[in-house]
């Protein structure tokens, strides 16, 4: 068994879970391409809202490019100076009128200001997962508030805390499939440890990329830091800075929140 981590060291291990999975937009980019669900479903309500639309999480723009695509502006807030740069090489293969409609912002979700208002705010993909304390919540919603328009939607979807991981032994991986590393070139197989604190709710994920054949010297370790919001939690967080909840959705098609969704999609307005 692992042996007892100091407060310093788990928080720098928590500074390490929070950037180090963005570090790399190729692996990301092949990672999560195909994942489209969520895509159309901010695209449509994009259209419905009409823009501008401001993304927390942009990324290099898994979301926000389609968003452009189809004539709206968007302006995109990351901490990622890679993921950044990589969405900005992917504007410059862009036509024109799409690169105009979009803004990158570099800068902290909790912070962060805008001197705008948007009738759609949008926290993408488990960004809110990196808000690991009730004050990180809070300023980041104080930012939300201050940035949607009167009666304006802000919308952001949740990983549901996955229970069978939760309460992994964390000596104990999960074995992925091989594959081949877009960045490194070669083939790996991938092993994911769990490692879960329950007075935090953080799930420590370490996802070791071991090259296929190579020695135990070219084998990397990729941190990841989630935290985790159960959704009678997350509603009090809403209710409690000011948001009202219009409503809650367990996929990206508009199904009902239960107990096999995987997903939280909440809806909510500023208050007053």
């Amino acid at each position: 068994m692992r042996g007892p981590r100091t407060r310093g060291a788990r928080d720098r291990e928590l500074e390490a879970g929070s950037r180090a999975h963005y570090e790399d937009a190729a692996y990301y980019t092949a990672t999560y391409g195909q994942r489209i669900a969520d895509v159309a479903m901010y695209v449509s309500l994009a259209e419905r809202f009409g823009g501008p639309v401001l993304e927390y999480g942009v990324g290099n723009g898994r979301i926000a490019l389609p968003i452009a695509r189809h004539g709206l502006e968007i302006v995109g807030v990351d901490l990622s100076r890679a993921m950044l740069a990589d969405l900005r090489a992917r504007l410059r293969a862009e036509p024109v009128d799409v690169r105009r409609r979009v803004k990158c912002v570099r800068g902290d979700m909790r912070r962060a200001r805008i001197a705008r208002r948007f009738p759609l705010v949008l926290c993408t993909f488990n960004t809110a997962l990196h808000l690991y304390s009730r004050t990180d919540v809070e300023s980041f919603l104080a930012r939300v508030r201050a940035h949607l328009k009167p009666r304006g939607l802000f919308v952001l979807d949740l990983s549901m805390p996955p229970v069978e991981e939760l309460g992994r032994d964390p000596d104990d991986p999960f074995h992925a499939p091989r594959f081949r590393h877009p960045t490194a070139g070669v083939v790996v197989s991938n092993r994911e440890y769990f490692d879960y604190d329950p007075v935090r709710q953080i799930l420590f994920v370490s996802m070791e990329f071991i090259p296929v054949g190579g020695g135990p010297d070219q084998t990397w370790v990729t941190p990841l830091a989630h935290r985790q919001f159960f959704p009678q939690e997350w509603a009090a967080l809403l209710h409690y800075n000011g948001f009202d909840v219009v409503e809650v959705q367990g996929d990206f098609h508009g199904g009902p929140l239960t107990k096999d969704s995987e997903v939280m999609v909440w809806h909510a307005r500023r208050r007053g």
